[in-house]
Formats: structure tokens, sequence, C-alpha cells
């Protein structure tokens, strides 16, 4: 889908009355938002890989701690991978953290320190799309490159009360609307239009600085618009984790049997209790003995309950189910893992985990602390 003539003459009227209102709304009524005090190439690219599928109060404190811990994009390229995921611990998407190392080194090695002022080199980067592209090229260069997310997304539908925009064509629209000498400022502003004002459900469309443009709105059809994607079945899955232990637990010296995902799967490079799925028919204690056969070729013995934890993915949820183990036969070695260790529990908090598997370590240092039958629920 393209523009047609009508709406792309419709677009050029307005043009200059749209950038006024968003602009002027923008300078009055933008949030204070710790990544907005700097257009520095770098803390802009730390700011949008953060901000992608996580809500502002959540990347806040963040932003300030990994700046705080990788200044600069040199600083950032000589950590370790391990470093890199700690500081991300509980932010999730691990592949953006891991996305965003990668592609630091590859700046100071290939772009002598500095993200490339040019959109198609910023694109050739892991973990940049066309909106974090389009993003960093407008806000921190200043060249006129939509950045077309959800939200941006949502309110150039409305505007122009189409249902089922392609991404190519709100591209064109917002084009057609950004200021050549204004891009970075304008991008914001259309991101935070879309943030605060114009929402799926009740926009506050009173408040709009675009009411009077918006096509949607006269047509009274903003809350129709966009058409809302089909909602796929969400799957739940039962998973068992051993947290086998290497001493007698009353020992303060016990330590644990902990893995490392491999890079290329789910969580890749994050520590975890091992284990895995239960299939069907199959019993939590049987799916782990099964799991830890396969995944580190040992035998083991499962005891009792430690927790059980629930959690939601993007596409799936889990029943996380944690269990005291003990090693009954063989010496662990990564079969389908990438690393493994015997760990204290104060080094297990040194690790970097997935929130699941954090709050099974926490439920292990409460047991062993007060050793009982007693089941910890950590449920989220």
């Amino acid at each position: 889908m393209t523009l047609d003539s009508e709406t792309r003459q419709y677009l050029t009227d307005t043009r200059e009355e749209a950038r006024t209102r968003l602009l002027t709304w923008f300078e009055r009524y933008a949030r204070e938002l710790p990544w907005r005090d700097t257009t520095t190439p770098y803390q802009v690219w730390v700011s949008e890989v953060m901000l992608q599928q996580t809500q502002v109060e959540t990347v806040r404190s963040y932003y300030r701690r990994f700046l705080g811990r990788f200044p600069t994009v040199q600083a950032l390229a000589v950590a370790s991978q391990e470093d890199v995921l700690k500081l991300w611990e509980g932010l999730g998407y691990y592949s953006r953290a891991r996305s965003l190392h990668k592609a630091a080194q590859i700046i100071v090695n290939t772009h002598n320190g500095e993200l490339p002022a040019d959109i198609t080199a910023l694109r050739r980067l892991p973990g940049i799309g066309p909106y974090t592209a389009g993003a960093i090229a407008s806000i921190a260069f200043g060249i006129p490159a939509p950045a077309v997310d959800g939200n941006v997304r949502r309110v150039m539908a409305r505007i122009l009360a189409m249902p089922t925009p392609s991404q190519a064509l709100l591209e064109d629209a917002v084009g057609l609307w950004m200021p050549e000498d204004a891009a970075g400022p304008f991008t914001e502003a259309l991101m935070e239009l879309g943030a605060t004002i114009c929402s799926p459900r009740l926009p506050r469309c009173q408040l709009c600085p675009w009411q009077a443009l918006c096509r949607a709105r006269e047509l009274g059809r903003q809350e129709a618009v966009p058409a809302p994607r089909p909602r796929k079945a969400i799957p739940h899955y039962d998973v068992a984790a051993a947290v086998t232990l290497r001493n007698t637990p009353n020992k303060a010296s016990t330590d644990v049997l902990v893995a490392q995902r491999r890079q290329d799967d789910m969580l890749g490079g994050l520590w975890e209790f091992p284990g895995g799925k239960r299939e069907a028919a199959e019993s939590l204690p049987e799916a782990l003995r099964r799991e830890l056969r396969e995944e580190m070729g040992i035998e083991i013995e499962v005891g009792e309950s430690l927790t059980t934890v629930k959690h939601a993915y993007t596409h799936f949820r889990i029943t996380l189910y944690a269990f005291i183990c003990t090693l009954t036969n063989g010496d662990p070695r990564c079969i389908e893992c990438q690393n493994f260790k015997w760990a204290s529990t104060a080094e297990v908090r040194a690790l970097p985990m997935a929130v699941t598997d954090r709050k099974i370590a926490g439920a292990l240092e409460a047991w062993l602390e007060a050793p009982s039958s007693e089941v910890i629920d950590v449920s989220a």
C-alpha cells in the first residue's frame, strides 16, 4: 500500500500546520526523561534499544545504571558479555543486550568508535532495525529519517483514517510531515504523542495538538483505527528445574550446579538451573531426569519441591517447578549448554540470570538458611 494522490496532497497541504502544532505542544508538555538530556549518538542508541518493548518507567533506572557502568561505546565494547547481561538482568529481551555489545565492538573496530551518521550503515549493525535506525539518525544526527514504532503507527493511522496501513506508507507519511531542520524534536514529539495522548484505548483527543487534522476523529472512529491485529492463542508449558547440590545442605560451603545457555538459544548467555519442558504423559521428576541426562550427561535423584514460579513471555507462558536434587551418577558436561559450574550462593548472585532463575536462587538461599519441607512460592 502506498499513499494515493489525494492523501499525499492532504499531507502536503497540512504540513506546516502539523509541524507547528506538534513541536509547540512537545516543547510545552514533554516529559522529563534522562535520555532527553543529550543527543549524544551513543546515549540515544542505548536508550532506543532499551525502550524496545519496554515501558519508559522501567527503563529509567536501567539506563542510568548502564551508562554509569559503560559511559562510552569503547567501555561497552571491551566489557565481557557476562558483565553486560548482568547489568541488563531483569530488563528482558536479552538479545538486545547481546546485539548492543556486538554492535559496540563493530563500531570500535570499523567506525573509529563513532556511530555512523548514515541510515544504511546503522541498519548493518546488530540489533538495529528500520525504526531504531530512523530514531538514531533523526535524534542524534538530525537526519530527516522516519521512525515508525507501534505508537507512531497508531497516531498516523488515525490521522489518515487507515485501519491497516503498511509500514512503507506510514514512513512515507511521516517523512512528508518531518521538518528537515527539526527532525530530532519531531521524532521525539511524535513518539511522545503516541505514548501519552493517542493511546490504544480512550485516546485523549481533546488534548491532542493534531485533533483538527485527524481524519479518524472526524469520522468518530479513532478507537477503531488502526484495526487490531488478530491475537494468537498463547500456549502454556510446564517446566522443571534441577537445583542440584554438591554438598549436604546444612553446610555453608554448599555448591549448586548451574549451566549457561548457548548463545543461539532463547536467553542465550544467561545462567540457569538446568532442566526443561515436560513432555506429554511425563511426570515432572521424569522430565527432570531426562533433561539432565540429555543436557549434561548425568543422573540425578529428584527430591523435595523448592518453589514454583509462573512467568509470561511474549509468545508463551510457563509454570516452572524447581526441585532440590542430588547427583547420583556421572560428571556434568555440556551436551546442550555452553558452560557449567558448581557455584556458591554468592557466586550465583553475581551471575546474569533470567527473572525465573533469579527467583529460584532466592528461594534456594532461604531454604539453605532455614531448611524445611515447606514449599516457597514466588509465583509471578
